[in-house]
């Protein structure tokens, strides 16, 4: 014998080094997630005459308006909500992902299949990459544009103008 390793030590080490890579990021996921369950991001915009917070997946939890909040029209406060809420869950994204970066550096340092038995499929790279969400309503012209049967969806009973 030549002193080197045979394929199956190799393969079992190999193994072994996965196996203990997916422990640490079983236990880096459960830290994450309790770290992620209580982040919050809050913003005010017009002078502080609005506030709002959001949870960690940029959902609405909080929203304050200051006494003087009626001296904006309220388009402005609509339109100004909406920013606040667009940057605020902009930045809880930010946060998430900065949580994020340790665990995916740990994760890109462990052995992929593809290096461990020769041939496998890089199981990374067939991943779907999903389409950022919109950031303004659907045209209400083409709603709902997954809907090809040419239904229009029920109007609001607050609708200003009925069909």
């Amino acid at each position: 014998m030549t002193g080197q390793p045979t394929v199956n030590e190799r393969l079992r080490a190999d193994m072994a080094t996965l196996v203990e890579g997916l422990g640490e990021q079983f236990r880096g996921i459960a830290e994450l997630q309790q770290r992620r369950s209580r982040l919050t991001e809050t913003v005010s915009v017009c002078d502080q005459r609005i506030e709002v917070t959001v949870n960690a997946d940029g959902i609405l939890i909080d929203t304050k308006f200051a006494d003087d909040v009626l001296d904006l029209t309220l388009e402005e406060i609509a339109e100004n909500v909406t920013a606040a809420v667009q940057a605020a869950a902009a930045k809880a994204a930010e946060r998430s992902q900065e949580l994020m970066r340790p665990l995916l550096e740990r994760k890109n340092a462990l052995p992929k299949l593809s290096e461990i038995i020769e041939g496998a499929p890089d199981l990374g790279s067939l991943m779907p990459t999903a389409p950022p969400p919109p950031l303004r309503p659907p045209d209400p012209n083409r709603w709902p544009d997954d809907d090809h049967s040419g239904a229009r969806a029920p109007r609001s009973v607050v609708a200003d103008n009925d069909d």
